[in-house]
C-alpha cells in the first residue's frame, strides 16, 4: 500500500489533546483530577442564544445558505465592529466561518506559498505552527518575553524579517499568557508591516475578555479598516461559551475575503443557518449573562494568580485578558513538561507545559481559569502541598 502524503505527515495537531488523553486514562483508573488544562468555558451557552438557534431549526433553517454567511448576521457583525473597533467594514469584507481555528489555515493557505516565512508568537497557539507546516510555509517564531509582560514588541520582531517573510501573526489578548498589548506597540507593529509590505493576521478571539473595564484593548484592524493588509479573526467560542457551536468570522481585504470564501465553499460549503442565528443573538441580544461570566472570570483570575504567587517558588504575571495564567516554575529545577507531569500525578491537577506553545514556554506552565472558584481553591491547595515536597 502507498504511504500517506507529505502534507498529511506535516500535520502536528494540538499537543494539549495528548495531555487530555493521559488525564482521561488517570480518571478511568479512579484518580480525581481538577481540569485547568483546556480553554473550554465551564459555563453553558446562554439560554437566549440557544433559544434563537432552536427557533431557527423549528422554522426550517436547516438547508444550504450563502458561503459568505447570512445577510442579517453579516450586517450585525459590521455594526458590532463599528461599536467595538471604530469602523464599519464593507459587506464583502466579512466572511462567516466554521469556528475561528480554521481561519488560521485559510489565512496561511491564501496568503503564502511553500517556502515563504510566517512570523509566529512564541509562546503562541499551537495551531499557528501546524497550519503553517501543513501548507509548506516556514514558521519563524518571534519571542514574547516575561520582562515585557509577554506583550508584543517591534524590536523582537523586526530582526527576523527577510525577503521571504509574507505574514505576521499577532494575538492580543494572548494565549497562553493572557497578555494584552497596548495601542502604541500595535501601531508600531502596523508601521513595521507597512515598511516591509506584510500581511497581519490579528487573532482577536479573546477581545471581549479584557479586565478592568477593557480600556487597554486595541485592535490593530482599526488602523487600516482591513482594507489593505490586516485580517481580523474573531469567534464566539470563548466569550459566549459557544465552543461546540464552531462559529467565527473574519474581516479582511476584499480580494483576500473572496479567496477565503471560495476555500470555505470548497471545504465546508457554508456555516449552518441556525448556528448563525445563535451568533446573531449572541451579539445583538441581552448581554447580562455574558457580562456575569466576565465578572466571574475576573474573580477567578485574581484568586488563581494571587494564589500561585503565594506558593514559594512560583511567580506569575497578572494577565490582562483571556482566561489563562502562565506562571514561572524555573526555581524548581524541572522542565515545564516534568513539572506538569509531577503536578498531574502528585496533585491531581491537569495543566499544560509551556513548551506546548513554543520554545520560549520552557520554564512556564499554563493554567486555564475556566473552572469554578471552588475548583481553583482546591487546585491551589494541591499544588502548594505538592510543591512543598520538592
Amino acid at each position: 500500500m502507498r504511504e500517506i502524503s507529505n502534507n498529511a505527515l506535516n500535520i502536528d495537531g494540538q499537543p494539549m489533546f495528548r495531555i487530555i488523553d493521559k488525564v482521561k486514562r488517570l480518571e478511568a483508573q479512579g484518580q480525581d483530577i481538577i481540569h485547568l488544562e483546556i480553554g473550554d468555558p465551564d459555563f453553558d451557552t446562554p439560554d437566549n442564544i440557544k433559544e434563537a438557534a432552536k427557533r431557527a431549526i423549528d422554522a426550517g433553517e436547516v438547508h444550504y445558505g450563502s458561503s459568505w454567511g447570512e445577510a442579517t448576521f453579516i450586517e450585525a457583525i459590521r455594526e458590532t465592529t463599528l461599536r467595538s473597533r471604530g469602523f464599519m467594514p464593507d459587506t464583502d469584507q466579512v466572511l462567516v466561518t466554521p469556528g475561528a481555528n480554521i481561519v488560521i489555515f485559510y489565512s496561511v493557505f491564501c496568503l503564502s506559498n511553500p517556502g515563504q516565512e510566517i512570523l509566529v508568537p512564541d509562546p503562541g497557539f499551537p495551531t499557528y505552527y501546524s497550519a503553517i507546516k501543513m501548507c509548506g510555509a516556514v514558521p519563524i517564531p518571534y519571542p514574547l518575553y516575561a520582562k515585557n509582560g509577554f506583550r508584543l514588541r517591534v524590536g523582537d520582531i523586526e530582526p527576523l524579517i527577510t525577503d521571504k517573510t509574507r505574514l505576521l501573526i499577532i494575538n492580543s489578548p494572548q494565549n497562553p499568557t493572557g497578555a494584552v498589548t497596548e495601542a502604541e506597540a500595535l501601531e508600531e507593529i502596523y508601521d513595521l508591516a507597512v515598511r516591509h509590505d506584510l500581511y497581519i493576521y490579528s487573532d482577536e478571539i479573546y477581545a471581549r475578555m479584557v479586565y478592568h473595564g477593557g480600556e487597554n484593548f486595541f485592535s490593530i484592524a482599526s488602523l487600516d479598516r482591513c482594507h489593505e493588509r490586516v485580517i481580523l479573526s474573531n469567534g464566539f467560542s470563548k466569550a459566549f461559551a459557544m465552543t461546540g457551536w464552531r462559529l467565527g468570522a473574519i474581516i479582511a481585504p476584499k480580494t483576500v475575503a473572496e479567496r477565503m470564501m471560495m476555500l470555505l465553499q470548497t471545504t465546508s460549503s457554508c456555516v449552518p443557518a441556525f448556528v448563525q442565528k445563535g451568533g446573531l443573538e449572541a451579539i445583538t441580544g441581552n448581554q447580562n449573562t455574558v457580562r456575569k461570566m466576565i465578572v466571574e472570570y475576573n474573580h477567578r483570575r485574581e484568586l488563581l494568580v494571587n494564589g500561585l504567587n503565594a506558593i514559594p517558588g512560583i511567580s506569575c504575571h497578572m494577565p490582562g485578558g483571556a482566561f489563562y495564567a502562565f506562571p514561572d516554575i524555573t526555581s524548581f529545577g524541572m522542565s515545564s513538561n516534568e513539572f506538569a507531569n509531577f503536578i498531574l500525578e502528585k496533585a491531581g491537577v491537569a495543566l499544560l507545559p509551556g513548551t506546548n506553545f513554543g520554545k520560549q514556554g520552557e520554564g512556564f506552565v499554563r493554567l486555564c481559569y475556566a473552572s469554578s472558584l471552588e475548583n481553583i481553591k482546591e487546585a491551589l491547595e494541591r499544588i502548594k502541598r505538592a510543591c512543598h515536597d520538592l
